[in-house]
């Protein structure tokens, strides 16, 4: 009698891929949506120059906007949080190297004030991004 049940349900060896391939391009989609959100820092307004891409990947990317405000990431600061949280932050992440962004309209002065803070707190390398400048 048990050979009679085998007989009638034969194993099925086979898999079936229409599920994972359905699984797999979702997972497609959520990633190329995802993917240009995972930028870090604020969208702001880059001034125009002639400039290589940086090699690495930066630890931290400060901006530094119109109206004496900034941002570290994703967060905004006033000078005041900015001086007195950056070498903390710096040191939680390594000090290894930040990229600065300025607005096209950026007083000269203020960046040189956010390279001073940065250059206190004893980070590595610091990269300025630049749009770049189209022949």
């Amino acid at each position: 009698m048990r050979r009679l049940r085998r007989e009638r349900n034969p194993l099925n060896a086979e898999i079936n891929v229409v599920s994972l391939i359905d699984v797999m391009m979702l997972l497609l989609v959520i990633f190329m949506i995802t993917a240009p959100m995972l930028q870090g820092g604020l969208e702001i307004k880059l001034p125009k120059g002639e400039a290589r891409p940086l090699e690495g990947k930066a630890d931290m990317i400060v901006t530094v906007r119109r109206g004496g405000r900034l941002g570290v990431d994703r967060t905004e600061l006033t000078w005041a949080q900015f001086e007195a949280s950056f070498a903390s932050l710096a040191e939680r992440r390594g000090k290894r190297g930040v990229i600065l962004q300025a607005e096209a309209d950026v007083p000269h002065g203020d960046v040189v004030r956010a390279l001073g803070v940065m250059v206190k707190a004893g980070v590595e390398g610091v990269g300025i991004a630049v749009d770049p400048a189209r022949r």
